[in-house]
């Protein structure tokens, strides 16, 4: 009988399969950290050296605003003696004095308040009337458009420093910190309302957009919930900068006699008006409120041209 030889057969050996390690040739790490344009543009700003300039400065602004006493105690027009008029600094006093024997630090101190709430009541009436008009004229279209459009180039064809003090001029016995804000609101809120107009009219062409119609929505629940939530970043970072603006026409208002009265109120602009008749003598009174004004516009245009950067990914992408 003959043997058969049997075969013999190699041993194989699979290697174990590493999912989760250098073995995993197909697999992709994904980031898991959360982003959208927001977190972007924080992410961005704080890595912007300006920005925190800007807000340093602004953060003091805010807090002289808010409590002057805590910087200074003397009062910015009960302590006024013409014996002291145009007097060297002294203990209590670091700037001097004014003309008319006001101390100078007290002066710009209490007048920062005046500035920043005409600042912000301006920028407020602004960008209230700017959006309503530029979302409905943008996103409705038609003859809403062609009325509201028309309506803005009438404003916008009007200097609005000239309006105002037409308006200041009508007033005179009641200027105040309001009436100065809607004399100089009122006029310039075109320029907002085209921005937002123009935004919303690329926005309303979005997906989400259309799949919010087809959902049912009515279009004012679509506008107000998804289109201007999309839209109102040209908007903020406008409205930074014109805040700025506003209080230098409040300056300018002050400065020309027909802003805030010399005797209720503080103001930069009044201060400077009234320094500029003893430049020769005596030109710190001009000096210092005239430096407040400028870091403090400065400061708001900083912290304008930093948001508009981090908000806007064409300036993010070239950096």
């Amino acid at each position: 009988m003959s043997r058969v030889n049997p075969v013999r057969i190699p041993p194989h050996f699979v290697a174990e399969v590493d999912e989760g390690g250098l073995g995993a040739v197909d697999a992709v790490a994904v980031s898991e950290r959360k982003t959208n344009l927001w977190l972007d543009a924080w992410r961005d700003l704080r890595r912007n050296w300006m920005f925190w300039i800007s807000m340093a400065i602004i953060v003091v602004i805010v807090f002289t605003a808010l409590f002057p006493t805590v910087i200074t105690q003397v009062p910015p027009n009960d302590g006024c003696a013409l014996s002291k008029s145009n007097a060297l600094p002294e203990p209590g006093h670091p700037l001097g004095f004014t003309m008319q024997g006001c101390d100078i630090l007290a002066r710009i101190v209490h007048g920062t308040s005046t500035s920043l709430s005409v600042g912000l009541i301006v920028t407020a009436l602004v960008v209230f009337i700017g959006v309503v008009i530029g979302s409905f004229a943008g996103y409705f279209g038609g003859w809403i458009d062609s009325v509201l459009m028309r309506l803005g180039d009438i404003f916008f064809a009007i200097p609005y420093v000239l309006a105002a003090v037409v308006v200041m001029s009508m007033f005179l016995a009641h200027r105040n910190v309001f009436v100065i804000s809607l004399a100089i609101g009122f006029f310039v809120w075109p320029a907002t309302a085209r921005i937002l107009r123009a935004e919303i009219l690329r926005v309303k062409r979005m997906e989400y957009v259309l799949a919010s119609e087809a959902l049912g929505a009515s279009r004012l629940k679509t506008m107000i919930t998804h289109i201007l939530p999309n839209s109102v970043t040209p908007v903020i970072v406008l409205s930074t900068v014109g805040l700025a603006a506003a209080i230098t026409a409040e300056a300018t208002l002050s400065f020309l006699g027909v802003g805030l009265p010399t005797s209720d109120i503080m103001s930069w602009g009044n201060d400077i008006s009234q320094a500029q008749y003893n430049l020769r003598e005596n030109p710190m009174p001009l000096i210092y409120p005239s430096i407040a004004l400028s870091v403090t516009v400065l400061a708001f245009i900083m912290l304008g041209e930093t948001v508009r950067e981090a908000l806007d990914p064409k300036a993010r992408a070239t950096r």
